[in-house]
C-alpha cells in the first residue's frame, strides 16, 4: 500500500544505519499533505494524534472519495476508514480504486468501510458497546467498527435496554470489567444513566435518532443524557458512532 515511510519508520531507520541524517531529512521535508484539487489530505495526521485521517463519505461525489483514498494509499496508510458511505460509493471504491489483494470491508447498515488489515488491539483493556435496542445496532456497529479499526478490543452487547433489566443484569462482569463504555440508545436514551451506575469507567453516551414522533429524532434521548444523574456520562451528537468509537479509543490508549 506504498513505500513510503512515516516518521517512526524513518527515525528506526536512521537508529539502524539504514538511512543517513541527510536522507532523513529529506525524507521528513516532504509535503505533509496533498493538494489534489478538492482536498488536501493530511498524510501527518497520525504523527500528530496518533490515527491516520478518517475519510467522511456524505455529501461527496463517490470520485473524490476514491481521489482521497488513493492519496492516502499512495502515502502508505496500512488502513483506512470511510465514514458515512453509501452503497454505489462503497462499490466504487472496491472496484476501482483499492488494489487487488487489499482487504476491503463495507458494512451496509453503519455506511461505513473499511481498507487494509485492521491492526491487533493493543489498548488497555475493552471497550464495551452496549445498545438499547436492535435499531440502534447501525450506530452502535459504526462505534465498534472505528474501535477495532483503531486498535481495540471490542465486546458488543446488543439490545439490553432498560425494558428487559434481566437481560442486562446477565452481563454485569463485562460492563464491571470493561475500560470505557459505550452506551448507545434512543428513545429516552436511559441507557447511559444505568450502565453508569454499574461502572467504574468512563461511559460515552450515543443518543440515536430512533423513537416515535415526540422524541423529536433523538432530541429528546440526547437531552436526558446530557442531564443524567449518573457521574462519568459524557454525551456525543445525535447518531455520532464514530464519534464515540473515537473518544472510547483515546480513553482505552492512555497509559500512566
Amino acid at each position: 500500500m506504498g513505500d513510503k515511510l512515516d516518521t517512526k519508520q524513518i527515525l528506526e531507520a536512521v537508529e539502524r544505519r539504514e538511512m543517513t541524517a541527510k536522507e532523513a531529512l529529506l525524507a521528513l521535508r516532504q509535503e505533509p499533505f496533498s493538494d489534489i484539487g478538492y482536498a488536501n489530505v493530511d498524510h501527518h495526521r497520525a504523527v500528530r494524534q496518533g490515527v491516520p485521517e478518517v475519510v467522511y463519505g456524505a455529501g461527496k461525489p463517490k470520485e473524490q472519495i476514491g481521489g482521497i483514498v488513493s492519496s492516502m494509499l499512495a502515502h502508505g496508510e496500512r488502513m483506512i476508514l470511510v465514514t458515512h458511505l453509501a452503497p454505489d460509493a462503497a462499490a466504487f471504491l472496491e472496484t476501482e480504486v483499492v488494489p487487488e489483494g487489499t482487504p476491503f470491508r463495507y458494512l451496509t447498515d453503519a455506511r461505513l468501510c473499511t481498507i487494509g488489515v485492521l491492526p491487533e488491539p493493543d489498548g488497555i483493556g475493552t471497550v464495551v458497546v452496549a445498545t438499547a435496542g436492535t435499531s440502534d445496532i447501525p450506530v452502535a456497529e459504526e462505534a465498534a467498527v472505528t474501535l477495532e479499526a483503531l486498535g481495540n478490543r471490542v465486546k458488543r452487547l446488543y439490545d439490553v435496554g432498560v425494558s428487559s433489566p434481566q437481560v442486562l443484569l446477565r452481563h454485569l462482569p463485562d460492563i464491571m470489567n470493561a475500560t470505557v463504555i459505550v452506551a448507545i440508545a434512543g428513545m429516552e436514551g436511559a441507557l447511559a444513566c444505568i450502565l453508569a451506575g454499574y461502572a467504574d469507567c468512563p461511559v460515552i453516551a450515543v443518543p440515536t435518532s430512533v423513537g416515535y414522533g415526540a422524541s423529536f429524532g433523538g432530541l429528546a434521548a440526547l437531552l436526558s443524557m446530557l442531564t443524567s444523574c449518573s457521574c462519568g456520562v459524557s454525551v456525543v451528537n445525535i447518531d455520532n458512532g464514530f464519534g464515540a468509537g473515537y473518544q472510547a479509543s483515546m480513553i482505552n490508549h492512555v497509559r500512566k
